[in-house]
């Protein structure tokens, strides 16, 4: 048997008692049932209280599950859902383009390359999927920030590290703003050599059936093959491809 972490067991042990108790269960019967005593149990059920798991009935006494689990879980799935609605298209848009294309989903004040699908060019991209970068210097990043409402749009940028990755990028938020407007405006957010110089990358928005912004997918090369010219007819392209994949996600354009 592989070593455990006896303190993590026992948390799960507690929340997979609770999940058969739709109604709540008392501390001395989940005592029971996982061979704990109750003042043990009763520091567990405080830290996953604090965490957001569990919930205690006021007037019982009882503990119940919590939607977060839930929460966790569909986040999973929509992740799951994006990558394998979208493989084919990057496929195609890679054939299309010649370059490197990446999906990404948002965590946080960061975006998550979740997968990637390399050109036949010599010169490679160094990104990898699983990698993170930050929202307001790539064109992914924007691509998303744009569709979010404000007040989160200046969350994301208090909480982040506003730093120069080159003399290229944003580091203003009222430049920023008028960016993602201009963003909002043609579909699509350019990084000009803003997160690593040489590279110019064109990214556009994927949207689930809430209409909610759930990714991005972008085209990058080096400068010297993606020219601002090439970005003009890699519009129309990574327009097309986004707006595919989000309809088969059930994302429809209210008219």
């Amino acid at each position: 048997m592989k070593e455990t972490v006896q303190s993590v067991d026992r948390a799960l042990s507690i929340l997979e008692v609770l999940s058969d108790y739709e109604e709540g269960v008392g501390i001395t019967e989940i005592s029971s049932k996982i061979d704990l005593h109750k003042s043990t149990v009763h520091r567990l059920l405080v830290t996953l209280i604090c965490k957001g798991y569990v919930e205690q009935n006021p007037s019982t006494n009882k503990y119940k599950l919590t939607l977060k689990l839930l929460e966790l879980g569909n986040k999973l799935i929509d992740k799951m859902d994006i990558l394998s609605v979208a493989k084919p298209y990057l496929q195609q848009l890679t054939e299309i383009t010649n370059e490197v294309v990446h999906l990404v989903v948002r965590e946080g004040i960061e975006i998550v390359y979740i997968d990637k699908v390399e050109s036949d060019n010599k010169i490679r991209m160094h990104s990898r999927i699983g990698s993170r970068s930050p929202m307001y210097c790539t064109s992914v990043g924007k691509a998303m920030m744009a569709y979010l409402p404000e007040e989160e749009v200046e969350k994301i940028w208090e909480a982040s590290e506003i730093k120069k990755f080159t003399q290229y990028t944003i580091t203003e938020l009222q430049e920023m703003k008028e960016t993602l407007k201009k963003v909002r405006e043609v579909g699509y957010a350019l990084d000009e050599e803003e997160n690593e110089l040489g590279i110019r990358c064109i990214g556009s928005p994927i949207f689930n059936h809430n209409g909610e912004v759930c990714g991005a997918i972008s085209v990058s090369g080096p400068t010297m093959r993606v020219t601002k010219e090439t970005i003009e007819n890699f519009k129309n392209y990574i327009l097309e491809y986004s707006s595919k994949i989000s309809k088969e996600l059930g994302y429809k354009v209210s008219m």
